[in-house]
């Protein structure tokens, strides 16, 4: 089941499209990031399915409502985050939850209990008598994503909420993202952080002028734009001579020879590729490592936006 679902989404402002024909779905239980460069559609798109902006075309549901003609049904399934929120500094980090939760409606009588769970899950037990305004950045950014719990909701739109942290600040956000996974929420998360969000994720959707350029699992997305094997030789001795003979061999797109080592890029499948390094021994090379270079999301990412036009 899909926890939501985007069909050829767009918005337009003036002349300028913020999102066009984005499509994306989205399993229930399944933590996704956005990502793409600023001005990509990220916020947009998450603004659109909190039910907070309009779209001016497609269609997008959160668990089967859509985000147009069942706002308030959609907002009882959603915690949403934004890039930039508010803190009401004259309250204690208990009081600020305890006013969320009573706006939401929760018996007056809960709210004590479920306010320790949530300090307690965001790792800010020991602050519950502190004051908003003392707690620092990391700290106000865990606070805030406690407050999208209070109602429980079963989706999580999350917009940046690294952003401007410090890295032991960082590691305690993703700590907490991963407990969320653990109760099998469905998050949205978009960061520029790109190797952390590659560790979350279970998928990632590349964004670019609105578009989505690139959709799948991390390993996929990377392997799409790559497109060969990246390869790396090391031998004993004799590198020029190995450089020249892997020039002439069927499936080497292209070889480098770097200081003591050579890359290539190979098209072959895994078989062609253990029969490369049989004729390599059986020519003499005494072959020292012969690895595969994993590409990355950033590489990815680097390489794909910009491309469209």
């Amino acid at each position: 089941m899909n926890a939501i679902e985007i069909k050829s989404l767009t918005k337009v402002y003036g002349t300028n499209y913020a999102l066009r024909e984005f499509t994306l779905n989205i399993e229930a239980g399944r933590v996704y990031g956005l990502i793409g460069p600023n001005g990509a559609g990220k916020t947009t798109a998450m603004s659109i399915l909190a039910t907070l902006l309009a779209p001016d075309g497609g269609t997008a549901t959160v668990g089967g409502y859509d985000v147009v003609k069942e706002p308030a049904a959609v907002r009882r399934l959603i915690g949403y985050m934004p890039d930039f929120f508010g803190v009401y500094d004259g309250l204690k980090a208990s009081e600020y939850l305890e006013f969320y939760a009573a706006a939401y409606r929760i018996p007056a009588g809960e709210r004590p209990r479920l306010t320790r769970d949530l300090l307690e899950l965001v790792n800010l037990a020991d602050k519950t008598d502190t004051y908003v305004d003392l707690l620092s950045r990391g700290m106000k950014q865990r606070l805030a994503l406690a407050r999208c719990l209070v109602h429980d909701p079963a989706v999580l739109i999350l917009d940046e909420p690294a952003s401007g942290l410090d890295p032991r600040a960082r590691a305690e956000m993703k700590e907490v993202i991963r407990q969320l996974r653990r109760m099998n929420k469905t998050i949205l998360i978009s960061s520029h952080i790109l190797p952390e969000l590659a560790e979350m994720c279970d998928n990632i959707a590349i964004l670019e002028q609105g578009r989505l350029v690139a959709n799948g699992t991390v390993e996929e997305v990377t392997a799409a734009r790559q497109g060969a094997r990246i390869l790396k030789i090391d031998v004993a001795e004799k590198l020029t001579e190995l450089i020249e003979f892997l020039n002439n061999r069927p499936g080497v797109a292209s070889v480098d020879g770097e200081p003591g080592w050579a890359r290539i890029s190979f098209t072959g499948n895994k078989t062609a590729q253990g029969q490369l390094l049989r004729d390599i021994m059986d020519r003499g090379w005494t072959v020292l490592e012969f690895a595969e270079i994993k590409g990355n999301l950033e590489d990815a990412f680097m390489a794909m936006t910009g491309e469209v036009e």
